[in-house]
């Protein structure tokens, strides 16, 4: 199925997200889509993008009035360098590094992060390690649909950005406090957790999935 053509994408927008993946050592799974999840939501609150006047701020605005693409591309040896030379924000988390990117048209990506591959980034789950310390976010990936790495980060990516948007406001300001700390869940009952969490993605279609898959949800835990 195609995604379903929607006026406000025109043109589409798009977060980056540059994952570091050395080929000798790559990062897990995991790992990577929790440092994901928590770099956007640190771009998002940083005061260059969440203060009028930030730098960031006009191109946040005017790409969460499109739907909130994301793309995660793959970095190794001297592109991340290179990528970390340009604006924005990097999450070290366990083994993965992963920088958010201020959104900007899809077909103006800087030089330095367009040479990046986009498609295959599909990594080793290195297996469900414990939760951080209160506060925190659990997103939940749907056991029923299969995505690489770089699309599940993405996912992870929506839900933490919609947990940040419409999640209840103590709750979303403990979390920001806290250091936006993620939890990627995959033991938890789908169907009962879909019922009762804040937050659900459903995606555009656009790669691997059919449009209107909900590929995610999320709660925030703070006891």
């Amino acid at each position: 199925m195609r995604p379903e053509y929607d006026p406000r994408d025109d043109p589409p927008w798009a977060m980056q997200l540059v994952v570091r993946a050395e080929k000798a050592d790559p990062p897990g799974h995991r790992a990577v889509c929790e440092a994901a999840a928590t770099a956007v939501v640190r771009l998002l609150t940083d005061p260059r993008a969440a203060e009028p006047g930030g730098e960031w701020h006009g191109a946040v605005l005017e790409w969460e009035s499109r739907r909130i693409r994301k793309v995660t591309r793959r970095a190794r040896g001297v592109r991340w360098p290179e990528a970390g030379a340009l604006p924005g924000v990097t999450v070290e988390h366990a083994d993965a590094q992963v920088r958010a990117f201020p959104p900007g048209p899809v077909a103006d990506v800087p030089p330095a992060l367009a040479k990046l591959q986009v498609a295959g980034l599909d990594l080793a789950d290195e297996g469900a390690g414990p939760p951080p310390a209160p506060p925190y976010a659990v997103i939940a990936i749907n056991p029923d649909v299969t995505m690489t790495t770089g699309k599940a980060a993405a996912q992870c990516g929506h839900a933490a950005q919609l947990l940040l948007r419409g999640g209840k406001r103590k709750d979303v300001a403990a979390w920001v406090d806290g250091g936006a700390r993620v939890h990627l869940a995959t033991d938890v009952p789908w169907k009962r957790c879909v019922k009762e969490a804040a937050v659900a993605v459903r995606d555009g279609g656009f790669t691997e999935v059919p449009p209107g898959t909900m590929t995610a949800i999320a709660w925030i835990v703070r006891k």
